[in-house]
């Protein structure tokens, strides 16, 4: 199967869908072809999950403080990036139709590197900076917060619409991939150290913070990471396999991410996180015994 929408110039279209030649035409395009199929997975799936996910995450918001608004915009921008990708697989002809809504689905991705962000930042502060996030965490600071995360990818887009140079779209695309990955890791780190001080902070409240903050960089690690390696190294951009790769497992985004809305709500992942805990505890404690 060939690509009619070969060449645009967004850095992932002009290579993931560029002319198929040497891999993808000697497997037969097998590569697009396990693309595909991962993408209609991905929708049937993730499409109504995050809607649900978005009307009970619209509920904390509600009965709680304005936590949840950060994950609500994050549910939003997967939304934008499921339709997206349920336009790419109807497979339409027109070549501008594609290259608006792949910009589009780009668009969202990059929203949902910033929320991302700012869920890890909130948790984050939470932890190191009690005080100053009660007094701070009002709804009309959240909802500025979330415009200018909003308005961010657009300057990805105006290199794309102003048509200049590729290198200066790959350059803003390269830098905003890579700036959260060293945040992700303060956020985690920083987090630890202040959770002994945190005396005012339940222990099953710390437990849903951390695992946050680790499941938050461990995504961020397996579904970007490779987006980053692509747009930094010159070399994994003429791998085409590579260009698959990191397009697909970037798509796993709206999935992963509905399992930061279970650790923001209390209950079964309490218990599992508890009960993760209680094991750990008991096997420092039988291998000091043994000592």
């Amino acid at each position: 199967m060939e690509y009619s929408y070969a060449t645009t110039s967004s850095p992932y279209m002009s290579y993931v869908y560029s002319n198929t030649t040497e891999v993808c035409s000697e497997n037969n395009n097998k590569p697009g072809f396990i693309m595909d199929v991962m993408t209609i997975i991905i929708i049937c799936i993730s499409l109504p999950l995050t809607l649900v996910a978005i009307y009970a995450v619209y509920s904390l918001v509600q009965k709680d403080s304005a936590a949840p608004i950060y994950v609500i915009n994050l549910l939003v921008s997967d939304l934008i990036q499921l339709c997206c990708m349920s336009i790419e697989m109807a497979q339409s002809k027109e070549d501008q139709i594609h290259e608006v809504f792949f910009h589009i689905y780009f668009f969202g991705v990059m929203a949902s590197v910033g929320f991302m962000v700012c869920v890890a930042l909130e948790r984050y502060l939470v932890i190191a900076w009690p005080l100053w996030y009660h007094f701070r965490r009002t709804i009309k600071i959240c909802v500025g917060v979330c415009v200018v995360v909003w308005t961010l990818p657009f300057f990805y887009l105006i290199p794309v619409i102003l048509d200049v140079n590729f290198q200066v779209s790959l350059t803003i695309f390269a830098i905003f991939f890579l700036l959260p990955y060293p945040l992700f890791i303060f956020f985690l780190g920083g987090t630890l150290k202040a959770l002994s001080a945190a005396s005012r902070i339940p222990p099953d409240e710390k437990r849903r913070i951390v695992a946050l903050l680790v499941l938050v960089l461990l995504i961020y690690t397996l579904l970007f990471l490779p987006s980053i390696i692509w747009s930094l190294i010159k070399k994994t951009r003429n791998d085409r396999v590579f260009c698959y790769l990191s397009y697909t497992v970037i798509k796993f985004s709206p999935l992963a991410d509905l399992f930061l809305y279970v650790f923001l709500r209390k209950g079964v992942v309490d218990k599992l996180l508890a009960s993760l805990c209680c094991c750990r505890i008991d096997t420092n404690y039988n291998s000091r015994s043994t000592i």
